[in-house]
Parts: structure tokens; sequence; C-alpha cells
């Protein structure tokens, strides 16, 4: 015992739980604000801001290329951890969210793919309803308090770290630009620079960020986009320490200066900047349209039935265990929950639709009107479900 490292860094899931409910509320706060300045006297200059350029991208770009590469280096370093030491360390602990998160992505895609079939256009935000935005989640979970078991918010967090490790997959393959064959040759050098710092045992981390940077520099020239370049980089921080060093590695060292920016400015400076739409012109038959409708029954119908009827059949066939104390009903409004995409779901849509005004407008829609709901049906199934709570064995 003497040898493990004295501090371990808050992930995610706990930094979250530590301030209860403040960052799922700051990012609440923050979309709602977007909303209502894009749609008072202000709307010129909210989104004359976003498009001003600055060394050559504009506002907007920065957001999305630039600080949401650190979110993804962020969601890079709690994967490695959590599979490598943590939650999702052994094949027991992963099957069950990794069968939910597996369902919770491809029902979700199935339904904005019928959807939508015939506009041809459309297709390409097929992984939008795919995500799920953990923020958001914990957020409402930590609104719940003791009436939600420890066993369920772990299952949650490892489903949402499944999950991103898939989103971050289809990115990467599904949405990348054309190739630039020599910016993406220098980004494979720079990669390989930063393997063998790890190989060499380099535990600064400076060496680490200043490669890092030139990788962003060259995906964002690649065509590949910009923030595979966070998790490129997280993938080779270093997660163990030899006897002789400080206690703390250096990729709890990173993930535990980095979990406070991430939480509570560069995720909610991403909500802002990507929430804000006009509902003028916006009547109910609009919310009818294939993209908006497809991606809100996506995310609140077809998460919840990916989730939970994948977990259903899991436990059912002795595949995974049910979450200890849980009950059914607990489970389902966890799965519920799960259809609050904002975060992932957005950033999607602007890869699907990039020259596409009003789609990236009606994928917005559909994203607030689906995690809206998925956000205030899992509350209410969740409270309604604590009295089960003694019950459980």
């Amino acid at each position: 015992m003497l040898n493990q490292p004295r501090f371990r860094p808050p992930s995610i899931a706990r930094s979250f739980f530590s301030n209860e409910a403040a960052g799922g509320l700051t990012l609440m706060f923050v979309a709602a604000l977007a909303l209502l300045i894009a749609n008072s006297p202000l709307a010129p200059v909210y989104f004359d801001v976003l498009h001003r350029y600055i060394f050559g991208l504009s506002v907007l770009h920065w957001i999305n290329d630039a600080l949401m590469a650190v979110f993804f280096l962020m969601v890079g370093l709690e994967i490695k951890r959590e599979l490598l030491d943590g939650q999702l360390a052994t094949w027991s602990r992963r099957a069950l969210p990794g069968i939910a998160a597996l369902g919770g992505m491809i029902v979700p895609a199935v339904i904005f793919v019928a959807t939508n079939w015939n506009e041809p256009l459309n297709l390409r935000g097929w992984a939008i309803p795919s995500a799920t935005d953990i923020a958001f989640a914990l957020g409402v979970l930590a609104l719940l308090g003791p009436r939600v078991p420890v066993s369920l918010k772990i299952f949650l967090t490892a489903l949402a770290i499944l999950d991103d490790l898939g989103a971050v997959a289809i990115i990467a393959l599904f949405y990348t630009a054309e190739l630039s064959p020599m910016m993406l040759g220098l980004a494979a050098a720079t990669l390989l620079a930063l393997a063998a710092l790890n190989r060499s045992g380099v535990k600064h981390l400076a060496p680490y960020l200043i490669l890092g940077s030139a990788l962003w520099f060259f995906m964002l020239q690649s065509g590949v986009h910009a923030t595979i370049a966070g998790v490129a980089l997280a993938l080779t921080i270093p997660l163990k320490v030899s006897s002789g060093d400080s206690p703390e590695s250096p990729l709890h060292r990173l993930e535990h200066a980095l979990s406070p920016w991430v939480a509570f400015l560069i995720v909610p400076i991403f909500g802002f900047a990507n929430a804000g739409v006009s509902f003028a012109g916006v009547t109910p038959a609009a919310l009818l349209d294939p993209a908006p409708l497809g991606i809100a029954l996506g995310l609140f119908v077809g998460k919840q039935v990916g989730v939970f009827g994948f977990a259903w059949l899991a436990i059912r066939l002795d595949l995974a265990d049910m979450p200890r104390r849980a009950s059914w009903a607990q489970l389902y409004g966890v799965a519920v929950l799960c259809g609050i995409g904002f975060t992932m779901s957005l950033f999607v849509g602007l890869l699907a639709y990039p020259g596409s005004a009003v789609l990236q407008d009606q994928t917005k829609i559909g994203v607030l009107l689906g995690s809206t709901l998925a956000g205030i049906v899992g509350w209410l199934v969740l409270r309604v479900a604590k009295a089960k709570l003694p019950k459980e064995s």
C-alpha cells in the first residue's frame, strides 16, 4: 500500500458530484442564456461576435476546433484511466455499460435513418442522437441526491465514457474531410514522437503539451478533425509512476489541472456558442421536419430503448449483473437520462452539416427538444422510483 499514489484526481463524475449539480447547472444556465440572447434584440451582436475572424479563424471555429480539443483531451485522459485503472479495468466491469452503450448508439441511429430515409443530405447526421452528455446527465443525478444508488451513478459514468469512446471513433471514421497526405504524415510523426516520450519514461508534462500543440495544428490542416488530437495526446500521457517518482502520475496531474477548466469554462463556452438558435419562423409543424424529428426521437426514444433494452437483455442472459441496490425502474430512469445528448450531439451536428445553416439550426432544435424531454422524464422516473430502494438487496 505504501507505493500507491497518495492522490487520485477526480474523474469527471467525481468532480461534478463534489460540486453537487454545479457543473450541470452551469451548462443548463448558459444554454438557456444563449437561447434567450438569440431570440432578443441582442441576437445580431451574439452572432456577429461568433463569426468575427481572429488569426484566420472565426471565434466559433476557435471554440469548436481549439477549446474542444482540450475537452477531448480530458475525455481521452478519463477513458485511458478508467480502462486501465478504474471502473472499466476488467471485462466484468465493462460488460453492462459496454452492452448498454452499444444499444444506446445503434437504436438512435436507426431511428434517425428511418425518419430521414427520403432526405439523402440529412443522412450525414445519423450519429447526432447517439451521444450522451455526461455533464447534464450527472447534473440531474446530483439533483436527486441519495435517491439514486451509487452503483447507478457508476453505471452512468462508465456508459458515458464508453459512449464518448464511440463518438470519438465515429468522428474519426465518418466525419473526416479531404485528407492532406503531407499534414497527415507530420501528424503521424508527431504522434510517434509522443509515443517515444512515453516509452522513454519521460514524466514531465511540458514536452507532451508542446508536441501535442503541434499535433493539433497538423491535424487541423490534415482533414482529420483537430479535436482528435486531444484524444491522441491523452493516450500517450503516462499513467503509471515508478517507486522513486512523484506519487502523482503525469496523467493524474494533467487531469486534475484540467478538470475544473473543462467542466466550468470550456464546456459552458461551447454550449453558449452553439446552443443559440433563433425561433423566429419556427412553428410546431417545423418540429416535424425529418432532421429535428429524427434527432429528438433518437435521443428521447432511441436512447432509452437502446440502453435499457440492451441492458435488460444482458442481465437476463447472465452476461452482466444488475447494479447493486438498483431496481428495474431506476435502471430505466437512468436509461432515459442517457438521451440528454447536448454537447456531443451539437458537436457532431456541426461536423455533419458544415455547409448548411438550416440543418445546423434544425439540429440544435432537435437536440434541445430531445435532451429536454429526456432530462425531465428521466428525473421524474427516478424520483418516483426512489421508494423501491429499500426493497432491493
